[in-house]
């Protein structure tokens, strides 16, 4: 029997997901699945894309429960195990006044700088999440920029940030991984 294989999603901060979209996504998941003996996909966070793709994952392991969701996580973010979402999602929602939804995930795996690493500690999350990766499913555009950002609160010059999503792309091409590139279909 041939070794089970991973998947980890990379996409843009801010990506519009329409009906289309969904639907390449699962058929690229479904494939994995079923053609690529990938079971376990890896999602980190901050981005549509990587939400859209939880979700189809996760509607997916309906039909394939063998599938297993692993959370990398980096400073600041949180995921919660499928056996205490429903408690911590309950607990949330009355103490915020409405529904409070969280990522369901079987495994979370902190990256080993996630307490030390700063304001980018998700590049080094990500370059993690390639290296363990087979596949990498990616909605990344060239031409694609971050909104401008402040250097801080008291300094009123902007700077262009780098696209996170751009760095996760070079490194995975670097890495020679097989990457998917849904913005091109």
């Amino acid at each position: 029997m041939e070794k089970s294989k991973t998947c980890s999603f990379f996409g843009h901060r801010n990506v519009e997901t329409t009906e289309e979209l969904k639907q390449k996504v699962k058929q690229t998941v479904e494939y994995l699945i079923t053609q690529c003996q990938v079971s376990t996909f890896l999602f980190g966070s901050r981005s549509n894309f990587n939400t859209l793709c939880h979700l189809v994952v996760s509607e997916l392991k309906e039909e394939y429960p063998h599938v297993k969701r692993i959370a990398y996580t980096c400073k600041s973010e949180t995921c919660i195990l499928e056996s205490e979402r429903k408690k911590w999602k309950k607990l949330y929602s009355l103490f915020q006044n409405e529904k409070v939804p969280f990522l369901c995930v079987e495994k979370e795996i902190e990256h080993e700088t996630k307490y030390t690493a700063g304001k980018g500690a998700y590049v080094e999350r990500n370059y993690a999440m390639i290296d363990d990766s087979d596949y990498c499913v990616f909605y990344y555009k060239e031409n694609y920029q971050p909104k401008p950002r402040k250097y801080s609160k008291r300094n009123l010059t902007d700077y262009q940030p780098k696209s996170g999503t751009a760095l996760a792309f070079h490194y995975a091409t670097k890495k020679q991984k097989d990457i998917i590139n849904l913005s091109k279909y």
